[in-house]
Protein backbone atom coordinates (compact mmCIF):
# COMPACT_ATOMS: atom_id res chain seq x y z
CA UNK A 1 0.00 0.00 0.00
CA UNK A 2 2.79 2.37 1.02
CA UNK A 3 4.24 1.68 -2.67
CA UNK A 4 1.06 2.55 -4.42
CA UNK A 5 0.60 5.86 -2.41
CA UNK A 6 3.96 6.77 -3.30
CA UNK A 7 3.55 5.83 -7.58
CA UNK A 8 0.28 7.89 -7.21
CA UNK A 9 1.50 10.95 -5.72
CA UNK A 10 4.29 10.94 -8.06
CA UNK A 11 1.60 11.13 -10.51
CA UNK A 12 -0.03 14.03 -8.91
CA UNK A 13 3.08 15.94 -9.49
CA UNK A 14 3.38 15.28 -13.15
CA UNK A 15 0.09 15.67 -13.88
CA UNK A 16 0.08 18.96 -12.33
CA UNK A 17 3.87 20.32 -13.68
CA UNK A 18 1.89 19.16 -16.92
CA UNK A 19 -0.94 21.69 -16.67
CA UNK A 20 1.41 24.52 -15.53
CA UNK A 21 3.30 24.27 -18.39
CA UNK A 22 0.16 24.57 -20.95
CA UNK A 23 -1.54 27.30 -19.36
CA UNK A 24 2.39 29.45 -19.69
CA UNK A 25 2.31 28.27 -23.26
CA UNK A 26 -0.94 30.16 -23.79
CA UNK A 27 0.92 33.26 -23.37
CA UNK A 28 3.29 32.99 -25.81
CA UNK A 29 2.54 33.22 -29.68
CA UNK A 30 3.93 30.42 -31.76
CA UNK A 31 6.68 31.03 -34.26
CA UNK A 32 4.87 30.77 -37.43
CA UNK A 33 1.66 32.33 -35.77
CA UNK A 34 -0.15 35.27 -37.05
CA UNK A 35 0.68 38.73 -34.92
CA UNK A 36 -2.38 38.98 -32.14
CA UNK A 37 -4.31 42.77 -32.21
CA UNK A 38 -3.79 43.90 -28.46
CA UNK A 39 -7.06 46.36 -28.16
CA UNK A 40 -5.78 48.81 -25.62
CA UNK A 41 -7.62 50.29 -22.99
CA UNK A 42 -8.38 53.90 -23.22
CA UNK A 43 -6.06 54.16 -19.98
CA UNK A 44 -3.23 52.28 -21.38
CA UNK A 45 -3.71 55.11 -24.47
CA UNK A 46 -3.20 58.00 -21.71
CA UNK A 47 -0.27 56.60 -20.05
CA UNK A 48 1.86 56.53 -23.72
CA UNK A 49 0.73 59.94 -24.64
CA UNK A 50 1.97 60.93 -21.90
CA UNK A 51 5.46 59.40 -22.02
CA UNK A 52 5.65 60.87 -25.03
CA UNK A 53 5.19 64.46 -25.36
CA UNK A 54 5.86 66.17 -28.19
CA UNK A 55 8.88 67.84 -28.40
CA UNK A 56 8.56 71.62 -28.59
CA UNK A 57 12.42 71.71 -30.48
CA UNK A 58 11.36 69.62 -33.53
CA UNK A 59 12.51 70.89 -36.67
CA UNK A 60 12.68 69.83 -40.05
CA UNK A 61 14.58 70.70 -43.45
CA UNK A 62 13.27 72.53 -46.20
CA UNK A 63 14.26 74.36 -49.21
CA UNK A 64 14.00 77.48 -49.69
CA UNK A 65 14.09 80.34 -52.81
CA UNK A 66 17.57 80.01 -53.23
CA UNK A 67 17.92 76.74 -53.43
CA UNK A 68 19.66 76.70 -49.90
CA UNK A 69 18.82 74.03 -47.14
CA UNK A 70 16.90 76.07 -44.21
CA UNK A 71 16.02 74.49 -40.91
CA UNK A 72 12.64 75.33 -39.59
CA UNK A 73 10.79 74.35 -36.79
CA UNK A 74 8.66 71.75 -37.07
CA UNK A 75 5.11 73.81 -35.71
CA UNK A 76 5.81 77.61 -36.70
CA UNK A 77 3.56 79.92 -34.65
CA UNK A 78 5.69 83.32 -35.09
CA UNK A 79 6.63 84.78 -38.29
CA UNK A 80 8.33 87.89 -39.55
CA UNK A 81 8.45 88.98 -43.17
CA UNK A 82 10.44 91.44 -45.20
CA UNK A 83 10.06 92.35 -49.00
CA UNK A 84 7.13 91.41 -50.39
CA UNK A 85 6.62 88.11 -47.74
CA UNK A 86 3.66 89.95 -46.04
CA UNK A 87 1.46 90.23 -49.06
CA UNK A 88 2.40 86.33 -49.66
CA UNK A 89 1.75 85.48 -45.84
CA UNK A 90 -1.76 87.08 -46.00
CA UNK A 91 -2.49 84.88 -49.31
CA UNK A 92 -1.43 82.36 -47.43
CA UNK A 93 -3.87 82.94 -44.09
CA UNK A 94 -0.92 83.32 -42.04
CA UNK A 95 -1.74 86.97 -41.12
CA UNK A 96 -2.46 86.15 -37.54
CA UNK A 97 1.05 84.54 -36.93
CA UNK A 98 2.83 87.64 -38.16
CA UNK A 99 4.90 89.85 -35.05
CA UNK A 100 6.51 92.66 -37.09
CA UNK A 101 5.94 93.87 -40.38
CA UNK A 102 7.43 95.37 -43.15
CA UNK A 103 8.36 98.96 -43.82
CA UNK A 104 4.86 100.22 -46.06
CA UNK A 105 2.51 97.31 -44.32
CA UNK A 106 0.68 99.68 -42.54
CA UNK A 107 -0.22 102.28 -45.62
CA UNK A 108 -3.58 102.75 -45.49
CA UNK A 109 -3.84 103.03 -49.27
CA UNK A 110 -6.85 100.64 -50.50
CA UNK A 111 -4.68 99.80 -53.53
CA UNK A 112 -2.57 97.89 -51.01
CA UNK A 113 -5.02 95.37 -50.89
CA UNK A 114 -3.01 92.46 -48.68
CA UNK A 115 -3.05 95.24 -45.57
CA UNK A 116 -6.56 96.44 -45.94
CA UNK A 117 -8.30 94.36 -43.23
CA UNK A 118 -5.20 94.05 -41.22
CA UNK A 119 -4.82 97.26 -40.39
CA UNK A 120 -5.98 96.81 -36.35
CA UNK A 121 -4.30 93.52 -35.68
CA UNK A 122 -0.73 94.86 -36.74
CA UNK A 123 -0.98 98.46 -35.85
CA UNK A 124 1.28 97.87 -32.80
CA UNK A 125 3.44 95.50 -33.90
CA UNK A 126 7.22 96.47 -34.55
CA UNK A 127 8.41 97.42 -38.23
CA UNK A 128 11.36 95.77 -38.90
CA UNK A 129 12.75 97.38 -41.86
CA UNK A 130 13.34 100.58 -42.07
CA UNK A 131 12.00 101.79 -45.45
CA UNK A 132 15.44 101.42 -47.74
CA UNK A 133 15.01 97.95 -50.21
CA UNK A 134 16.56 94.78 -48.01
CA UNK A 135 17.71 97.73 -44.78
CA UNK A 136 16.42 95.94 -41.34
CA UNK A 137 16.28 96.51 -38.26
CA UNK A 138 17.81 93.66 -36.55
CA UNK A 139 17.41 94.15 -32.76
CA UNK A 140 13.82 94.20 -33.60
CA UNK A 141 13.46 91.67 -35.47
CA UNK A 142 15.44 89.50 -32.63
CA UNK A 143 13.14 90.92 -29.71
CA UNK A 144 9.94 89.63 -31.90
CA UNK A 145 11.56 86.10 -31.66
CA UNK A 146 10.09 84.57 -35.03
CA UNK A 147 10.20 80.80 -35.28
CA UNK A 148 10.99 81.86 -39.10
CA UNK A 149 12.11 84.95 -41.08
CA UNK A 150 10.58 84.76 -44.93
CA UNK A 151 12.28 87.58 -47.00
CA UNK A 152 11.45 88.31 -51.03
CA UNK A 153 15.53 89.62 -51.85
CA UNK A 154 18.42 88.43 -53.76
CA UNK A 155 21.15 86.54 -52.73
CA UNK A 156 23.41 89.14 -51.64
CA UNK A 157 21.02 90.76 -49.94
CA UNK A 158 19.95 87.74 -47.89
CA UNK A 159 23.35 86.84 -46.56
CA UNK A 160 23.55 90.43 -45.58
CA UNK A 161 20.59 90.24 -43.49
CA UNK A 162 21.90 86.79 -41.92
CA UNK A 163 25.29 88.18 -41.18
CA UNK A 164 23.60 91.10 -39.22
CA UNK A 165 21.04 88.46 -37.68
CA UNK A 166 23.36 85.59 -37.04
CA UNK A 167 20.46 83.54 -38.53
CA UNK A 168 19.43 81.77 -41.15
CA UNK A 169 15.71 83.24 -43.28
CA UNK A 170 13.71 81.81 -45.54
CA UNK A 171 14.32 83.92 -49.12
CA UNK A 172 12.05 83.52 -52.12
CA UNK A 173 11.27 85.46 -55.23
CA UNK A 174 9.66 88.58 -55.08
CA UNK A 175 7.51 87.04 -57.91
CA UNK A 176 6.97 88.37 -60.96
CA UNK A 177 3.03 88.77 -61.80
CA UNK A 178 1.22 85.32 -63.60
CA UNK A 179 4.77 83.74 -63.82
CA UNK A 180 6.33 80.92 -62.32
CA UNK A 181 8.93 82.83 -59.69
CA UNK A 182 5.80 83.74 -58.22
CA UNK A 183 4.38 80.15 -57.48
CA UNK A 184 8.13 78.94 -56.05
CA UNK A 185 7.80 82.04 -53.55
CA UNK A 186 4.04 80.72 -52.98
CA UNK A 187 5.60 76.65 -52.42
CA UNK A 188 8.63 78.19 -50.29
CA UNK A 189 6.34 79.99 -47.89
CA UNK A 190 4.20 77.59 -48.06
CA UNK A 191 6.34 74.59 -46.79
CA UNK A 192 8.40 76.91 -44.17
CA UNK A 193 5.59 77.60 -42.31
CA UNK A 194 3.37 74.36 -42.60
CA UNK A 195 0.45 75.84 -45.26
CA UNK A 196 1.23 74.09 -48.63
CA UNK A 197 -1.79 73.21 -49.43
CA UNK A 198 -3.35 76.63 -49.10
CA UNK A 199 -0.28 77.47 -51.32
CA UNK A 200 -1.00 75.03 -54.00
CA UNK A 201 -4.76 76.48 -54.19
CA UNK A 202 -3.64 79.32 -54.87
CA UNK A 203 -1.26 78.54 -57.62
CA UNK A 204 -4.34 76.61 -58.56
CA UNK A 205 -6.67 79.61 -58.69
CA UNK A 206 -4.54 81.85 -60.54
CA UNK A 207 -4.07 79.09 -63.09
CA UNK A 208 -7.57 78.86 -63.29
CA UNK A 209 -8.18 82.22 -63.85
CA UNK A 210 -5.72 82.79 -66.39
CA UNK A 211 -7.16 79.54 -68.51
CA UNK A 212 -10.49 81.03 -68.23
CA UNK A 213 -9.41 84.10 -69.57
CA UNK A 214 -7.44 82.57 -72.47
CA UNK A 215 -9.99 80.45 -73.21
CA UNK A 216 -12.38 83.54 -73.54
CA UNK A 217 -10.12 85.53 -76.00
CA UNK A 218 -7.62 83.57 -77.68
CA UNK A 219 -9.35 82.98 -80.55
CA UNK A 220 -10.70 86.45 -80.83
CA UNK A 221 -9.47 87.34 -84.23
CA UNK A 222 -6.76 90.66 -84.62
CA UNK A 223 -9.19 93.14 -87.02
CA UNK A 224 -11.70 92.80 -84.16
CA UNK A 225 -9.43 94.13 -81.31
CA UNK A 226 -9.89 97.70 -80.25
CA UNK A 227 -5.80 99.14 -79.63
CA UNK A 228 -5.83 99.11 -75.71
CA UNK A 229 -3.53 101.77 -73.49
CA UNK A 230 -3.16 101.20 -70.51
CA UNK A 231 -1.92 104.64 -68.80
CA UNK A 232 -1.68 106.91 -65.28
CA UNK A 233 0.82 104.36 -64.54
CA UNK A 234 2.13 103.61 -61.04
CA UNK A 235 5.69 102.89 -60.65
CA UNK A 236 8.16 105.09 -58.46
CA UNK A 237 5.08 106.99 -58.16
CA UNK A 238 1.91 107.76 -59.74
CA UNK A 239 1.94 109.15 -63.52
CA UNK A 240 -0.10 111.20 -65.85
CA UNK A 241 -1.40 110.03 -69.05
CA UNK A 242 2.52 110.02 -70.57
CA UNK A 243 3.28 106.73 -68.03
CA UNK A 244 1.82 104.18 -69.81
CA UNK A 245 2.64 99.75 -68.83
CA UNK A 246 4.29 98.32 -71.36
CA UNK A 247 3.34 94.95 -72.32
CA UNK A 248 1.11 94.42 -69.17
CA UNK A 249 0.96 91.44 -67.85
CA UNK A 250 -2.98 92.16 -67.74
CA UNK A 251 -3.38 93.03 -71.28
CA UNK A 252 -1.23 90.06 -72.19
CA UNK A 253 -3.40 87.76 -70.01
CA UNK A 254 -6.46 88.50 -72.59
CA UNK A 255 -4.50 88.92 -75.73
CA UNK A 256 -5.42 92.46 -76.27
CA UNK A 257 -4.19 94.82 -78.24
CA UNK A 258 -1.55 96.62 -76.71
CA UNK A 259 -0.36 100.20 -78.21
CA UNK A 260 2.73 99.78 -75.36
CA UNK A 261 4.44 96.82 -76.80
CA UNK A 262 8.00 96.09 -76.72
CA UNK A 263 8.94 99.63 -74.95
CA UNK A 264 11.41 97.99 -72.71
CA UNK A 265 13.09 94.16 -71.86
CA UNK A 266 10.07 93.39 -69.76
CA UNK A 267 6.60 94.08 -68.20
CA UNK A 268 7.00 97.32 -66.78
CA UNK A 269 5.48 101.09 -66.28
CA UNK A 270 7.65 103.67 -69.01
CA UNK A 271 7.79 107.21 -69.25
CA UNK A 272 6.54 108.74 -73.01
CA UNK A 273 5.86 111.81 -74.88
CA UNK A 274 2.41 113.21 -75.34
CA UNK A 275 3.42 113.01 -79.17
CA UNK A 276 3.63 109.37 -78.74
CA UNK A 277 0.01 109.05 -77.38
CA UNK A 278 -1.40 110.71 -80.38
CA UNK A 279 0.84 108.51 -82.51
CA UNK A 280 -0.73 105.53 -80.78
CA UNK A 281 -4.29 106.93 -80.78
CA UNK A 282 -5.62 104.10 -78.71
CA UNK A 283 -9.28 103.00 -79.13
CA UNK A 284 -9.60 102.41 -75.09
CA UNK A 285 -7.54 103.81 -72.37
CA UNK A 286 -7.54 102.52 -68.64
CA UNK A 287 -6.25 104.71 -66.47
CA UNK A 288 -4.87 103.58 -62.96
CA UNK A 289 -7.56 105.04 -60.26
CA UNK A 290 -5.73 106.33 -57.73
CA UNK A 291 -3.83 108.70 -60.87
CA UNK A 292 -6.74 109.91 -62.65
CA UNK A 293 -6.53 113.13 -60.60
CA UNK A 294 -2.84 113.53 -61.72
CA UNK A 295 -4.88 113.18 -65.55
CA UNK A 296 -7.57 115.57 -64.61
CA UNK A 297 -5.11 118.18 -63.39
CA UNK A 298 -3.82 117.56 -66.72
CA UNK A 299 -6.54 117.82 -69.08
CA UNK A 300 -7.17 121.28 -66.93
CA UNK A 301 -4.13 122.71 -68.66
CA UNK A 302 -4.44 121.35 -72.20
CA UNK A 303 -7.90 120.07 -73.07
CA UNK A 304 -7.16 120.55 -77.26
CA UNK A 305 -4.12 117.51 -76.55
CA UNK A 306 -7.22 115.02 -74.85
CA UNK A 307 -9.57 115.79 -77.68
CA UNK A 308 -7.42 114.80 -80.41
CA UNK A 309 -8.15 111.14 -78.87
CA UNK A 310 -9.93 108.74 -80.22
CA UNK A 311 -10.72 107.27 -76.73
CA UNK A 312 -11.88 110.58 -75.10
CA UNK A 313 -13.70 111.75 -77.89
CA UNK A 314 -15.90 108.69 -78.05
CA UNK A 315 -16.06 108.20 -73.88
CA UNK A 316 -14.19 104.89 -74.40
CA UNK A 317 -11.48 106.16 -71.23
CA UNK A 318 -11.95 103.82 -68.08
CA UNK A 319 -10.21 103.59 -64.86
CA UNK A 320 -9.40 100.28 -62.44
CA UNK A 321 -7.45 99.92 -59.17
CA UNK A 322 -3.57 100.39 -59.07
CA UNK A 323 -2.15 97.35 -59.41
CA UNK A 324 1.27 97.79 -57.69
CA UNK A 325 1.54 99.07 -53.95
CA UNK A 326 4.71 98.35 -52.07
CA UNK A 327 5.04 95.74 -54.43
CA UNK A 328 2.67 94.11 -57.09
CA UNK A 329 -1.01 92.49 -56.07
CA UNK A 330 -2.30 89.23 -57.74
CA UNK A 331 -5.91 89.63 -56.92
CA UNK A 332 -6.27 93.48 -58.07
CA UNK A 333 -4.59 92.46 -61.67
CA UNK A 334 -6.64 88.86 -62.30
CA UNK A 335 -9.95 91.31 -61.59
CA UNK A 336 -8.34 93.95 -63.70
CA UNK A 337 -8.07 91.05 -66.33
CA UNK A 338 -11.96 90.48 -66.49
CA UNK A 339 -12.69 94.34 -66.28
CA UNK A 340 -10.54 94.64 -69.72
CA UNK A 341 -11.99 91.92 -70.95
CA UNK A 342 -15.73 92.87 -70.75
CA UNK A 343 -14.78 96.70 -72.43
CA UNK A 344 -12.77 95.13 -75.34
CA UNK A 345 -14.62 92.07 -76.16
CA UNK A 346 -18.15 92.17 -74.81
CA UNK A 347 -19.72 88.96 -76.49
CA UNK A 348 -16.93 86.79 -74.28
CA UNK A 349 -17.70 87.84 -71.52
CA UNK A 350 -21.34 88.11 -72.02
CA UNK A 351 -21.82 85.63 -69.60
CA UNK A 352 -19.52 87.06 -66.76
CA UNK A 353 -20.98 88.58 -63.69
CA UNK A 354 -18.26 91.37 -63.24
CA UNK A 355 -19.01 91.89 -59.55
CA UNK A 356 -19.44 88.30 -58.38
CA UNK A 357 -16.36 87.67 -60.15
CA UNK A 358 -14.34 90.53 -58.60
CA UNK A 359 -15.95 89.74 -55.32
CA UNK A 360 -14.64 85.81 -55.67
CA UNK A 361 -11.65 86.33 -56.57
CA UNK A 362 -10.96 89.65 -53.45
CA UNK A 363 -12.29 87.45 -51.17
CA UNK A 364 -10.65 84.33 -51.89
CA UNK A 365 -6.91 85.75 -51.81
CA UNK A 366 -7.59 88.26 -48.69
CA UNK A 367 -9.54 86.36 -46.68
CA UNK A 368 -12.51 88.97 -46.62
CA UNK A 369 -15.62 90.45 -47.91
CA UNK A 370 -16.21 93.82 -48.80
CA UNK A 371 -12.80 94.87 -50.84
CA UNK A 372 -14.68 95.96 -54.15
CA UNK A 373 -17.27 97.90 -52.52
CA UNK A 374 -14.47 99.80 -50.80
CA UNK A 375 -12.70 100.90 -53.91
CA UNK A 376 -16.22 102.31 -55.03
CA UNK A 377 -16.98 103.91 -52.09
CA UNK A 378 -13.90 105.92 -52.42
CA UNK A 379 -14.38 106.37 -56.05
CA UNK A 380 -11.27 104.05 -56.75
CA UNK A 381 -13.23 101.26 -58.25
CA UNK A 382 -14.07 100.56 -61.82
CA UNK A 383 -15.93 102.53 -64.37
CA UNK A 384 -15.67 104.98 -67.18
CA UNK A 385 -13.83 108.61 -66.20
CA UNK A 386 -15.08 111.85 -67.51
CA UNK A 387 -12.73 114.39 -67.39
CA UNK A 388 -14.23 117.33 -68.87
CA UNK A 389 -17.21 117.54 -66.22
Amino acid sequence: MKKRSVLAFLLTVLITASMLAGCGAKNEAPVNAEPQTVMETPQAEKTTEESAPVDEHETRIIVDGLGREVEVPAKVERIVTLGNASRMATYLLLSDKMVSVANGDQSSSLFMAYGVFHQDEWANLPIVSSGGYGEINPEAILEAEPDVILCTYEEDIVANIEDQLGRMVVAAPQGTLFAEDYELALRVFGDACGVSERAEEIIAFIHACLDDLDARTANVPDDQKPLCLAAAATFRGGHGITGVYSDSAILTAIHAKDAATGLADRPKGVEVDKEQILSWDADVIILDAGNVGLVAEEYAEDPAFFEQLSAFKNGRVYQWPNATANYTNVEVPLVNAYYAGSLLYPEAFADVDFEAKAEEIFTFFLGHEGYLALLAENGLGYGPVSLGE
